[in-house]
């Protein structure tokens, strides 16, 4: 932790910071002395989240939205600078993940996805880099394994995430003459409601948590806190000289070859 010590007083926006990753990255970063910004869709959630996050110092700004509306995000970076009057990290999480293949998917689904996971952070990251140029600031992409490895049956989240990867490497060289860092993390499967929200069953989920064990080289699956912790050191000062990165962080999946 004390490693991760230099988010202290560093204004953080947090995407989809609502639940799982997003939510478990705005706790630690406040745990960690940072003033954070939470948005996402569910109000009542984004509350829950607030109520765990240190409010000793800096009370969390809460700030609803859909991403995917262009109003809604250009909204939230006006009242988030408005309200904090500077920008050092964005943490682009928000994302969603649905089932289908190439004769499965249809344009619609494929828009949706896209529009959420590429060209929402595409819009929000093109707001905030003005201010995140003034604070020679950090972005920190949440993007997944399936960017890194091909998966059978949900080729449109895939293909988003491979977006997500080379955005984050292309945006890195674009600013580092202006001393801003872009990095991304790359989890494997983590216990959070994403597949089930994609349409999993209980029963389903299960079984699918059981054969990840196999899937991942450590042989199980990750936890919330193990990739908050990954986006906390790349957006702290001790990751001062990375930038371009893309953090697998999967218990040694993106290394595997099943046979």
């Amino acid at each position: 932790m004390a490693s991760l010590g230099r988010l202290i007083d560093k204004v953080a926006l947090v995407t989809g910071a609502s639940s799982g990753i997003g939510a478990g990255t705005a706790i630690l970063f406040s745990q960690l002395g940072a003033r954070v910004i939470i948005t996402g869709r569910n109000e009542e959630n984004l509350k829950k989240t607030a109520e765990q996050c240190n409010q000793d110092k800096y009370k969390p700004v809460l700030l609803t939205g859909d991403l995917s509306k262009e109003e809604d995000t250009q909204r939230i970076v006006e009242e988030a600078v408005a309200a904090t009057g500077r920008l050092d990290i964005l943490v682009n999480n928000a994302g969603i993940l649905e089932p289908g293949s190439i004769d499965t998917t249809s344009l619609r689904q494929f828009d949706r996805t896209f529009g959420i996971n590429v060209r929402a952070v595409y819009h929000l990251t093109m707001l905030c880099v003005p201010h995140l140029v003034k604070t020679k600031g950090n972005i920190v992409n949440v993007s997944s394994i399936s960017g890194l490895r091909a998966s059978p049956g949900i080729l449109s989240y895939c293909m988003s995430k491979s977006a997500i990867d080379q955005m984050t490497r292309c945006v890195a060289l674009e600013l580092a003459p202006k001393q801003v860092r872009v990095n991304c993390v790359n989890p494997g499967v983590i216990v959070t409601e994403v597949h089930k929200r994609g349409g999993m069953t209980e029963e389903n989920y299960a079984q699918f948590l059981e054969r990840c064990k196999t899937t991942h080289a450590l042989g199980r699956v990750g936890e919330v806190r193990e990739v908050a912790n990954v986006i906390a050191f790349l957006a702290s000062d001790s990751a001062s000289y990375i930038t371009g990165n893309t953090e697998s962080v999967d218990g040694g999946r993106h290394a595997m070859c099943p046979r």
